[in-house]
């Protein structure tokens, strides 16, 4: 059986140990790009390898494609290789921030045309509960094929500019409510929304221990919000395309799959003066 959503705590105990299952770890935070590797050091997940958010899993930035642009893919695919993940690998993502970082790696591999890949519920703190054990001791290295297989998930700029406001796109925001409306803004340099976009915070797909809502409930959720629209009309942004992820994969979990990233976001967006805002 393979896990393409989906795993908890206690299934992942179960193949902790097993050679057909890798584990990464992707601790972040924005404010510390650092916090990751001292957390991972600190103890994780028993065989667990680290992947680095913006050195693994973003692409190099210019001032105007973004805060975290996608990553080459043959780059990415010999990365992925390299810690491990294989063909026939069962992925298993986690962090400690509500899968805000998690859904980002979980989504890359998708892009890359991997589908046994899955975001642990909950994260770090739902394995800690469930008793789950943290080494220290790094696992030595099994490199495996990677082959990229990229998949048209995702969306540019131009895509959203000619497609704002119409019948033809439902774009999904997933960043706070108050950053949205354009307040509070401490992250990027202009504040405010795509016009046209509606506000569906990736938090709100969890319940308050972090676990997703269970999938009846999102998928009513979901439906409410596309109004009548097809999942594939659905792009989803954010601040700059990681927790955004989240959405993309809430619609999976919903069983709504097809929807897209408009990975540049608003850090991108914003970039260019020429580009409306919405307050």
């Amino acid at each position: 059986m393979s896990y393409t959503t989906l795993v908890d705590a206690t299934t992942l105990r179960a193949h902790v140990d097993d050679p057909a299952w890798l584990v990464v770890d992707v601790r972040h935070q924005l404010s510390d790009t650092a916090y990751g590797e001292r957390a991972y050091a600190a103890g994780h997940i028993p065989g667990a390898v680290f992947l680095h958010c913006d050195r693994d899993l973003s692409g190099p930035m210019t001032g105007r494609n973004g805060r975290h642009p996608l990553p080459e893919p043959e780059k990415l695919a010999a990365r992925l290789g390299q810690v491990g993940i294989g063909t026939t690998t069962q992925v298993v993502v986690y962090d400690d921030a509500q899968g805000m970082i998690a859904g980002r790696l979980w989504w890359l591999l998708r892009w890359l045309g991997h589908d046994r890949v899955a975001l642990l519920d909950g994260g770090l703190p739902a394995w800690q509960a469930a008793g789950g054990a943290m080494t220290e001791v790094e696992p030595t290295l099994q490199p495996a094929e990677f082959i990229a297989r990229p998949q048209a998930a995702w969306v540019d700029a131009d895509y959203v500019q000619e497609r704002i406001e119409t019948p033809h796109m439902v774009l999904v925001d997933g960043r706070g409510a108050d950053r949205f409306r354009g307040e509070n803004e401490s992250i990027d340099p202009v504040a405010g929304h795509i016009p046209g976009a509606i506000n569906r915070c990736f938090k709100d797909n969890l319940l308050p221990d972090g676990r997703f809502k269970p999938a009846a409930d999102l998928r009513a959720e979901w439906l409410a919000v596309l109004a009548g629209a097809t999942a594939d009309q659905v792009v989803h942004q954010c601040g700059s395309g990681v927790s955004a992820c989240l959405n993309v994969l809430a619609m999976e979990i919903a069983g709504l799959p097809g929807s897209r990233l408009y990975a540049g976001s608003w850090s991108e967006w914003c970039a260019d003066p020429g580009r409306p805002v919405a307050r």
